[in-house]
Formats: structure tokens, sequence, C-alpha cells
């Protein structure tokens, strides 16, 4: 059955029955025809004009699907540089609206079965960079063009000459601390050299006195001098007892030996124990000055 001519009220119909997109298994990329369902796409299969185009495509296949794989790879590369330039961007998203023109190339025509497979042969090309991801694979076009190449370059000497201004910055800020350390720490000490004690000849002896010399007297505020190791000349107390008699109502504490012999040893250091420390000159003045009072006392009431 002929085609419907272009105006027809069937060829109208046709065109509303096709419209939106249909399944990609039932096109025929060769005679370029979209069939509605199998039935469709196997009568169209084996008509004559398909099976025309199929003798002129089998004598090189080869060449065919090579000018298809390259139609598609760059129709599909224009719609992403032009679309979403160097971003990153899911590739199923750039293919559904690569496929949104009823009349684009399909890929069941292509060297490609599957989108995994172009967006891997893009990243091996080095046309695009891409990354595997939980969601699917992403894309991102590479600029490969002459003007992009010199922007880039420009960049990167830019870049460059910054960084190498940032560089000798620090490093002059660097020596400036290492001269200031330097200025302020101290200069280091030399180790001292050890020297043999050599006695020169002619030179006189050294004589060392080993007598201890006298201790210096205390001055007291009312300017009497006492030396601590005269006797004190003021009387004693003589109501006070005499701490170095010894008491007859108190039994000596003496241990007898085996052989009851007295330990001389014991009654000698416990008699030092007792034995009073020697008093200051400030105690003797005190002393001295309560024994005149006591005296004054007795001669008033002698009288």
């Amino acid at each position: 059955m002929p085609r419907a001519e272009v105006g027809t009220p069937k060829y109208i119909a046709n065109k509303m029955k096709s419209k939106g997109l249909q399944r990609l298994r039932w096109y025929c990329q060769v005679c370029e025809k979209q069939c509605r369902d199998e039935n469709g796409f196997k009568c169209h299969a084996a008509s004559e004009s398909h099976l025309r185009q199929m003798l002129v495509v089998g004598e090189n296949a080869g060449a065919h699907i090579a000018g298809f794989s390259s139609q598609f790879q760059s129709e599909f590369v224009s719609l992403l540089s032009r679309r979403f330039g160097t971003k990153r961007v899911l590739a199923n998203r750039v293919y559904q609206e690569y496929i949104g023109e009823k009349s684009h190339l399909h890929m069941n025509a292509t060297r490609w079965v599957t989108l995994t497979e172009f967006v891997k042969h893009l990243g091996r090309s080095g046309i695009a960079r891409v990354d595997e991801t939980e969601k699917g694979w992403f894309i991102a076009w590479v600029d490969n063009s002459p003007r992009a190449l010199e922007k880039q370059e420009a960049s990167m000497k830019k870049e460059r000459a910054t960084m190498s201004d940032e560089a000798r910055e620090r490093q002059h800020i660097a020596e400036q601390i290492e001269r200031a350390k330097a200025e302020t720490a101290p200069s280091p000490e030399s180790p001292p050299v050890e020297q043999e004690l050599k006695r020169e000849e002619g030179a006189e002896k050294v004589v060392l006195s080993l007598a201890m010399a006298k201790p210096a007297t205390t001055s007291v505020s009312t300017g009497l001098k006492l030396n601590p190791l005269k006797a004190n000349p003021l009387k004693a107390n003589p109501l006070k007892a005499n701490p170095l008699k010894p008491n007859p109502l108190k039994k000596a504490n003496v241990f007898k030996t085996a052989g009851g012999s007295a330990d001389k040893e014991h009654t000698d250091s416990s008699a030092e124990k007792k034995r009073p420390a020697p008093i200051s000159a400030a105690e003797a003045l005190i002393l001295e000055e309560q024994a005149r009072k006591r005296r004054r006392m007795d001669r008033d009431n002698n009288d």
C-alpha cells in the first residue's frame, strides 16, 4: 500500500497517531520509519522497499554503521557543550533531551548498544570526564578548542607568576625572621678550658691556718658588749636551784649490767641531756634586773 500523500486526511491521521516517542526497537533507521507495534515493524521488514535499502547497506555495512555512530556522537556532544558547557551532569539527562527531538538519530543504528558503553567511549577518547556514582554515570565536557586552550594557558601562567611572587615574599619574610633571631640571641659562651695548677718559681708559700676565728660580740641596745664564750659576770639567781646539782630525792636512772656494774655511758648521756643550754646575753640582763629588784625589796623590808 503506497504512502499517503502530504496534506491528505490519511497523512494527517498517521502523523497524529505517531505523535510523541515510540519504541526504539520498532524504528528502522535505514528507512527512517517508526512503527507503532511489533506487527507493523514485521510487515515493514518484509516490504520490498526495506529489502532494497538493506541490500544497499549490506554492500558496505561497516561504513554505514561508522557514519551513523559519528553522527550520533557529534550531535550528542554538540548538545552537551551547548546546553551544559563544562558542568558535571547526569548522562541520562542529556540523552533524554537529545531524543526529545523526533527526527534524531537513534542509538540502535550505532555501534553502541547501551548508553553506558557510549559514555565510557567518551571518557576513553578524552571528549568528556566521566565518573560512576550510585545515581548513575555523570559526564562533563572537556573544552579542547584553541581559544579555550589559550585561555587556560594564560590563566596557568598568571597563577604561576602569582605563586612565584608569594613564594618569594615568604622567603624574604623567613630571612628577616632568622636575621632578627640572630641579632637578639646572646652570643654562645666558649666552654671553659681546663688548666693545670703550676707553681711558679720564687712564688711565696701559701699558709693555711686551721684555727677557728673568735665570734664577734653581740651588741645590745644598752651598749653592753658581751662575749658568749666567757663566763657570765652577773650573779646567778640565788632563789633558782642550781641545775647542775643533782636532786637527792630523785633516783638516778642507772641500769646495771649482768655483772652488777652501772652503765656509765647511759648515765653520761642522760646527764648531758638534763644539762641546760647556755643562756644568751638578753636573758642574762633580764635575770640581773630581776635579782636587783629582789634585793631592793629585801632592803625595804629589813628597814
